[in-house]
């Protein structure tokens, strides 16, 4: 099983997509709001090197931005 999480903040209209889209294909996932989690936030900027909601993880691989068509390939569907 894949581990993925995603990065997220509320004023976001393109992470609530990409959880919407994640859960539409009952795939489990951590979500990490980075306006609240100190820690998530500085895991985007400095070990993911991104500065932009969503990010999304899958595993060792990283997708920033709102990038559906990458997500589909790396989780198979």
């Amino acid at each position: 099983m894949k581990k993925i999480i995603v990065y997220s903040q509320p004023s976001c209209p393109p992470c609530h997509v990409v959880k919407q889209f994640l859960d539409h294909h009952n795939i489990t996932y951590i979500d990490k709001d980075i306006s609240v989690d100190k820690d998530a936030r500085n895991t985007l900027v400095e070990d993911l090197q991104s500065s932009s909601t969503p990010t999304v993880t899958v595993d060792d691989q990283v997708v920033i931005g709102f990038d559906l068509k990458k997500l589909e390939k790396l989780l198979g569907l």
